[in-house]
């Protein structure tokens, strides 16, 4: 397992700067191109994280190197020459079935098939991590890179909801809920503190900007920012899906890599989803200061993939 690698270096020919780069190596050895508005549209989308990343400094020329750490989600598909950063909270559990289905590690063809919780055992799909320097560098110079990305403030009320308002997330529930009951509920009652069921979106945003917390490590991934997740200042992706056009970014995805024709992506009307009315109330319990420093702690997100300040928001 490599411990680090040189990302400027094995990354330089990876993409042409102004160009839309969208050329993959079919199964009889020939070359498709997809010149298409769509692709334009992911072209700027690739121009916006980067010209990011060169106004915060923090391009591939500052920091060459990652580590094995750094590269455990992304998933790797080599028979179809496609690498997926996840990001929890932006329809991975499907895009975990559709990378098992084109793996083959399942016994399965319609991703719809696959149960969720085995969607997230890691034995499932493999990951960049495991692979040595040479084959990490080949993959990220010559394979397809995508992500997907949400609008932050909405990933991290459906990531609240969902850890913190489900009662059969216990581990969530004593591993978080109980440390962040115990450090900001004033006069908590005892089953509160052993439980950490009951865990106010308040309190899981005063956890979130509290210093203490950066100090304890790295965030959890479902609330950590996707800068921090998949390193776009440092790895090219070639697309950037969002969750508000996911069914046709993730289809555009599955049709550059070959598979479109007899894959699609799954779709289904999930009625518990988190809406942007729904993170609006959320974001009206909490203070202006709470606000604004949630805003700088997830300001890479909104400015790298082109998210405006909420209008409901307090920010200044």
């Amino acid at each position: 397992m490599p411990s680090r690698f040189d990302v400027e270096r094995e990354q330089r020919q990876a993409t042409v700067p102004g160009r839309v780069v969208t050329e993959r190596r079919q199964n009889n050895g020939g070359v498709r191109s997809e010149f298409s508005g769509t692709a334009f549209l992911h072209q700027a989308r690739r121009d916006q994280v980067a010209e990011t990343c060169r106004a915060q400094g923090t391009s591939s020329r500052k920091r060459r190197v990652l580590t094995p750490g750094d590269l455990k989600h992304l998933v790797v598909d080599d028979e179809h020459e496609m690498i997926y950063c996840y990001v929890p909270k932006v329809a991975c559990t499907n895009w975990k079935r559709v990378m098992m289905v084109l793996t083959g590690r399942g016994r399965y063809s319609d991703p719809m098939e696959i149960p969720s919780n085995e969607a997230h055992v890691p034995a499932n799909l493999k990951t960049l991590n495991q692979y040595s320097v040479a084959e990490i560098n080949h993959r990220l110079k010559s394979f397809l890179k995508f992500l997907f990305v949400r609008e932050p403030f909405e990933r991290l009320v459906s990531a609240y909801r969902n850890k913190f308002t489900l009662k059969y997330n216990t581990s969530f529930h004593r591993r978080f809920g109980t440390k962040i009951v115990r450090r900001y509920r004033k006069n908590a009652t005892q089953e509160a503190l052993l439980a950490g069921a009951d865990v106010k979106f308040p309190e899981f945003a005063e956890y979130l900007v509290d210093p203490a917390t950066a100090r304890d490590g790295p965030l959890n991934e479902h609330w950590e920012t996707v800068y921090s997740l998949c390193h776009p200042c440092h790895i090219r992706y070639d697309l950037v899906g969002k969750y508000e056009t996911l069914e046709e970014d993730a289809n555009y995805v599955l049709r550059l890599a070959g598979v479109g024709d007899y894959l699609r992506f799954p779709t289904y009307a999930k009625s518990t989803r988190t809406t942007d009315q729904m993170t609006a109330e959320f974001f009206q319990n909490i203070s202006a200061e709470q606000q604004a420093q949630l805003y700088q702690l997830y300001k890479p997100d909104f400015l790298m993939f082109n998210y405006s300040t909420p209008s409901f928001g307090k920010v200044e």
